[in-house]
């Protein structure tokens, strides 16, 4: 679902951000993606759904190439960013019903996935209200329930639990499992490594923009947890 090879990011500063990056993400994965504050997750992340560009490499999205076909690739995947921006002046409803309507979602199917994921994550009665006058949590579950509309092939998230009270943490998990059940696949960055060891089939860390481990979770931590390996890999040269 999501090829990326020799992935490199070089900022004007010529420090590379991104270092010939290469991992695989396959329909059905929830994926981690893991490493310190600057260590190059959040331009992997924003290169893969066409944020930023990149200096060389390939990013492929379900057969499709990032640069040479980005609308192919972008309705393939939903991305919610560590800190989404939302239209403040618009209600929740008109929100979710202008994503939807981006990606060509029946009027019926519509009404019935908002009405379903706003059920789920217990915003339906605040969906009429401004974005406005959200909390970061509200607003983050909007954001999540934008990006679950269209059912995406791939959906990308950059610390999607920052925000979340413990049981929207526990429904977004049920959820990614559930979407990863249907064939779609997930990528997503976290620095809760006890999250990332318990949801995750696969994982990948990544130190000083270079990637050092990346493999099948249950292979990975057989002697130990995520987080003795996460320190042991990016404390060592």
């Amino acid at each position: 679902m999501l090829e990326i090879r020799n992935l490199t990011k070089i900022y004007k500063n010529e420090k590379k951000a991104v270092d010939n990056l290469t991992l695989s993400v396959a329909d059905g994965d929830i994926y981690g993606f893991i490493g310190h504050n600057g260590a190059g997750k959040s331009t992997t992340i924003k290169s893969v759904v066409g944020v930023l560009d990149f200096d060389e490499g390939e990013i492929r999205i379900d057969g499709h190439d990032v640069k040479r076909e980005p609308i192919l690739c972008k309705q393939a995947t939903a991305y919610i960013p560590d800190n989404p921006d939302l239209y403040e002046h618009l209600t929740g409803i008109q929100y979710l019903n202008f994503i939807a309507d981006i990606f060509g979602i029946c009027a019926a199917e519509k009404e019935k996935r908002i009405r379903d994921y706003g059920d789920r994550f217990e915003i339906t009665g605040a969906l009429g209200d401004s974005i406005g006058s959200y909390s970061h949590g509200m607003r983050q579950k909007v954001a999540i329930i934008s990006a679950l509309v269209h059912e995406p092939k791939l959906l990308v998230l950059d610390e999607p639990f920052v925000g979340l009270d413990p049981k929207a943490s526990l429904t977004l998990k049920e959820t990614m499992r559930e979407l990863c059940r249907r064939g779609s696949a997930i990528f997503f960055s976290t620095h809760v490594l006890e999250v990332a060891q318990k949801l995750c089939n696969k994982v990948a860390i990544i130190r000083d923009g270079r990637l050092v481990v990346d493999g099948d979770m249950e292979k990975l931590v057989r002697d130990h947890s995520l987080e003795e390996l996460f320190m042991e890999v990016t404390e060592n040269e």
